[in-house]
């Protein structure tokens, strides 16, 4: 009955339109209320949700992928990618994947990466000849890979939200290859599309152009490769590293790029801020809702039901898998991280499923909820960039669905795709 309560409670709040945020907290408190739990409990809840130290990360490597967006980086690694992947027919829509990987090994952000590519290669695209609803399927698709390859702050989440200390540095690690394949399957989807709809082949902009787009992206690709290093290294701490990436990204964007100037200092803390205040107020409230989950016993209750049917590996991922799906498309990925880690991580954990390995089994299954209708929050930013309606997006977008889902289930059922790597370090 107390279930049914507070997921009733929920769902008539989210159709209300009610934010997120204050949707999970008022399905709390009525659930308090009917459990006769004082209120304060509630936001005690909150208060620790967000009192770990991991997460103070989480703005800072927000801050940093703001300033590397206000600092033009977005822009060179288009040139990059325009010289590696743009020759082929279509070729635009394989840069697009491409940049869109490289942002997101220094964004660590879908959303991010939907804005900074989609206002930088959609009215390019669109000027060759490229469909609006490619133009935008192709980048929001591919700002997906950014919740992989690190650095991610969902992943950051994840970890806290575990309750066994799952390695940050592993997590990191973990999402480099399964952030390759997708970016390839969806460059494969891209290229055929293209060649379907008889886009133009693209040209190679010369060797002297692309050695000075790579000398020139060179600083910034460095974040990446500072954070995963010092953190491999010993040298410091992932919350560390977050830190130290503001400073340098600072750096280059002021005396490297010269594109940095107080306004945009500025404009990048005051976004920054807001992101973050609206990141922690959702991790607050959906950590007063897991523990009302948790006092009404919800994860022993979805376990014996999901074992009752089945205890066979594949099929427990299966089920585990389309759960996150359905609820990826209705709610935003950081609220379910915090929700449905604590539910499902014992359960997968003991048909003898890698942490580590389910962590990134999450990030694509809710990243592909980013961009699923009726919620899809990158979706609807890339057809705002691109100025085209939402549904003309959709009606094509399901090709790279099929890639995704695809990746997905590679990610799920050949678990090497995520543990090579922690393996080797």
């Amino acid at each position: 009955m107390e279930i049914a309560i507070l997921l009733i409670v929920l769902v008539i709040f989210l159709a209300m339109g009610v934010p997120v945020a204050f949707a999970l907290l008022g399905a709390s408190m009525a659930t308090f209320m009917v459990l006769d739990i004082p209120l304060i409990v509630a936001f005690q809840r909150m208060a620790s949700g967000v009192s770990v130290f991991s997460l103070m990360a989480i703005p800072f490597f927000i801050f940093a992928g703001d300033l590397m967006y206000r600092s033009g980086i977005a822009e060179r690694l288009v040139q990059i990618a325009d010289g590696t992947f743009g020759r082929p027919h279509g070729g635009l829509g394989l840069v697009n994947v491409g940049a869109s990987s490289l942002f997101g090994a220094v964004s660590g952000s879908a959303i991010a990466s939907a804005s900074a590519m989609g206002s930088t290669l959609m009215p390019l695209m669109k000027e060759r000849g490229y469909d609006g609803d490619y133009a935008v399927n192709v980048t929001v698709t591919a700002a997906i890979v950014g919740l992989l390859i690190p650095p991610s702050h969902n992943m950051i989440i994840y970890s806290a939200s575990s309750g066994i200390g799952v390695s940050i540095g592993d997590l990191f690690l973990a999402g480099i290859l399964p952030g390759i394949l997708t970016a390839g399957l969806l460059m494969f989807v891209a290229w055929r599309v293209a060649i379907k709809r008889g886009y133009p082949a693209g040209k190679f902009p010369g060797k002297r152009a692309f050695a000075k787009a790579v000398l020139f992206a060179v600083p910034g690709l460095m974040t990446a490769i500072i954070i995963m290093g010092g953190i491999l290294s010993g040298i410091f701490t992932a919350t560390e590293s977050s830190a130290i990436a503001v400073i340098y990204t600072m750096l280059i964007g002021l005396f490297i790029y010269r594109t940095l100037g107080f306004k945009a200092l500025f404009n990048a803390a005051k976004s920054s801020a807001k992101i973050t205040a609206m990141v922690m107020l959702i991790i607050a409230s959906a950590t007063a809702f897991g523990y009302a989950l948790a006092i009404l016993e919800a994860p022993t209750q979805l376990a014996g039901l999901i074992t009752s049917v089945t205890s066979n590996p594949i099929a427990v991922l299966l089920i585990v898998n389309v759960i996150l799906l359905v609820l990826g498309t209705f709610m935003d990925m950081s609220p379910l991280i915090v929700i449905m880690t604590p539910i499902l991580l014992p359960l997968v954990m003991a048909v003898g499923v890698d942490p580590v390995h389910f962590g990134i089994i999450m990030m694509i299954n809710l990243g592909i909820g980013l961009v699923t209708p009726p919620v899809g929050a990158v979706l609807f930013v890339g057809a705002a960039v691109g100025k085209i309606p939402v549904e003309d997006a959709v009606k094509s977008i399901w090709p790279f669905y099929i890639a995704l889902i695809f990746a997905l289930m590679l990610i799920t059922f050949i678990p090497q795709i995520s543990l090579m790597l922690p393996g080797m370090f």
